[in-house]
């Protein structure tokens, strides 16, 4: 066995490979320089000559002395490139001007039909030069040929680059038994380009007969690299393409390959044209069906956004369950393609099972790509579900978007019966992500307030002010309203001082709630102090304020100081709406039986523009027609 991979590179340099036709563009392009010489060409500083016959190992018995023992421990050598007799030379210059392909096969043959000198020149004299100066190195003492620090470096730099032709790993067995196994070399097909333009112009051009006729007048010699250069040139049409691929598939001498498929998907892909993705769907399910293995993961998933970016849903799902009768499995792309193709359309429904199948397999789609999914199932009410989606996220060490995350808050705290799971999201919130996250802790207490869950409310406030993030008004609002309602007013002032205390300014909307918690119980004396403070802070106050304490007096029959807040109302510049009206009217109607001042209520209104409703017009005409009964049989009862 060889003992270092330099070792193994000079016999591998000195056998001539297969021949091999390659594009002469293909040539133009590959580097001139070899990516082999750097590991021990440097420490020749002066031209080595080279000698007919390389000795490859220090160990063999004996060199290999003629063309006749070359044949017979190297069959595959082509007899026109046996190295010849002409001594040469190898420099640092000579390597810069010398096209070596891959490893170290140049065009005229192996390194220029010249045999490598290097193992038999330090045979004789175990030196190298130096400037000039003969000295002793590595290789003089080691009977490996190379150096422990030039096997690391070789290790490192003994890379093969680019190259068509590619080789074995493991190309000799052993040195003792004299057996070579044989390179494995990979054929590259010319491509003929003026076939190629002839293709194109006709794939171009309208034709009044059949494709594959025309195709067939050409006479061209079809090959998988044929096939591929022209369906990657664009200003194709997609129907064309497949027509082509189709009349190339027929052909005895080419065999179609996965690569060839998924190249007519990425070029179908650009243009994006519903006829031709559906034709080019068709054709896959053809060659699915015919030989299996064929289509893979990435022809099917190209497939799904193809139909995912025409908006159809349907399709998209119809080839996520070929997956299994093409031998395919699904991956996070084919999850992700095919929910968020049926969410486009709105298949709620469809989206889930699917997202089932992806819970159940595990394979969850990026990040961003979760973040996704829990908006898409959260529009389509299903909120519920796409917490699901997210706890498996949680579990495989996803983190979606705080975005997401807010917006699945949001829409679980919307639902009673989801408010509870909202909640418990929260506790996944730290850091930052906690810092910002004010409006999904507000959510969530506004939900326990709807709930009349009050308490719990109010315990997440104070836990945000301990832990955060600091809660707003709105958050000291939905639990002061909600105390309110439920007559806990102690409690309710009690939070406005916290409050205050936190730098937090009431505003009107949290005197509002304030005062029609007293309104409700009939305190309206303490009311109208709530009242008092919130005319000190705020210069102007809203319609809201003042029908809480206009609908307060009414509630105890106090007309008259509803009458005196209505004209405050009017001077503070605050113009009343049909609202307070009508429940001034309604009570004085309803309760005093005063339909003169209700009439002059109405006259008001209609000088500002606003509607009375008919039913409380016609309370009006009832009281006062009912007044108007009651003088006239009167008056009748005192003459009889």
């Amino acid at each position: 066995m060889w003992r270092s991979p330099a070792k193994a590179f000079i016999f591998r340099s000195s056998i001539p490979k297969t021949k091999t036709q390659v594009p002469l563009k293909t040539l133009a392009r590959i580097s001139s320089s070899s990516p082999h010489h750097s590991t021990w060409a440097p420490q020749m500083t002066q031209t080595i000559p080279f000698y007919p016959h390389p000795r490859f190992s220090s160990h063999s018995p004996e060199p290999i002395d003629s063309a006749t023992e070359r044949e017979t421990h190297f069959p595959a050598i082509d007899k026109d490139c046996i190295l010849d007799e002409t001594p040469s030379s190898i420099s640092l210059e000579t390597e810069s001007t010398s096209t070596i392909l891959g490893d170290g096969i140049g065009e005229g043959g192996v390194f220029d039909k010249n045999p490598d000198p290097v193992l038999q020149a330090l045979d004789d004299s175990s030196m190298v030069f130096d400037d000039g100066v003969e000295r002793e190195d590595d290789f003089g003492q080691n009977p490996d040929f190379i150096s422990q620090e030039s096997v690391d470096s070789s290790e490192k730099d003994d890379t093969f680059g680019e190259d068509p032709i590619h080789i074995a790993e493991e190309v000799v067995d052993g040195i003792d038994g004299g057996l070579v196994e044989e390179e494995m070399v990979t054929e590259v097909h010319e491509v003929d380009m003026e076939q190629v333009e002839r293709v194109l112009s006709v794939l171009q051009s309208s034709l009044e007969g059949p494709l594959e006729s025309a195709l067939d007048e050409l006479v061209l010699n079809v090959s998988e690299e044929f096939v591929v250069r022209v369906i990657q040139t664009p200003q194709v049409s997609g129907e064309n393409l497949i027509g082509f691929f189709r009349w190339a598939s027929q052909k005895p001498e080419i065999l179609i390959t996965a690569r060839v498929i998924d190249c007519l998907v990425r070029t179908i892909s650009v243009g994006c044209r519903k006829r031709e993705v559906y034709s080019l769907w068709d054709l896959v399910k053809e060659i699915g069906e015919k030989e299996k293995g064929l289509v893979n993961n990435e022809i099917l998933n190209g497939l799904i956004l193809l139909f995912w970016k025409l908006g159809k849903g349907k399709a998209g799902l119809e080839v996520f369950n070929k997956f299994d009768e093409f031998g395919c499995e699904h991956d996070s792309d084919s999850y992700y393609f095919t929910i968020e193709a049926l969410l486009t359309r709105s298949m709620f429904d469809g989206a889930w099972s699917v997202c089932e199948k992806m819970l159940n397999s595990g394979r969850l789609p990026s990040n961003e790509e979760v973040g996704k999914i829990l908006v898409g199932l959260c529009k389509g009410s299903k909120a519920r579900d796409a917490y699901l989606v997210y706890l498996m996220a949680k579990e495989h060490k996803k983190c979606p978007p705080k975005s997401s995350v807010n917006f699945l808050v949001n829409k679980l705290s919307v639902d009673n019966e989801t408010v509870h799971l909202a909640a418990e999201l929260l506790e996944d919130f730290s850091g930052d992500l906690r810092k910002y996250a004010i409006k999904p802790f507000t959510s969530v207490i506004r939900g326990l307030c709807r709930k009349q869950e009050v308490n719990e409310a109010k315990k997440l406030v104070l836990k945000m002010i301990n832990e955060g993030p600091p809660p707003g008004n709105a958050a000291f609002n939905f639990v002061m309203s909600g105390l309110s309602k439920a007559g806990e007013m102690n409690e309710a002032i009690s939070l406005m001082k916290v409050m205050e205390s936190r730098g937090l300014r009431p505003d009107v909307y949290t005197y509002t709630v304030i005062m029609s918690g007293f309104a409700n119980g009939g305190q309206m004396d303490d009311a109208c102090k709530i009242f008092s403070e919130a005319k000190k802070v705020h210069s102007k106050l809203c319609p809201a304020i003042y029908h809480t304490l206009i609908r307060g007096f009414c509630k105890i029959e106090e007309f008259d100081k509803a009458l005196k807040f209505l004209g405050e109302m009017k001077e503070s510049g605050v113009e009343p709406n049909a609202d307070e009206y009508n429940k001034i009217i309604q009570s004085l109607c309803l309760k005093s039986l005063d339909w003169l001042a209700a009439e002059k209520l109405l006259e008001e209104m209609k000088e500002s523009g606003l509607y009375l409703n008919g039913i409380t017009r016609g309370l009006i005409r009832a009281v006062k027609e009912l007044e108007t009964e009651e003088l006239q049989l009167g008056g009748i009862s005192v003459v009889v």
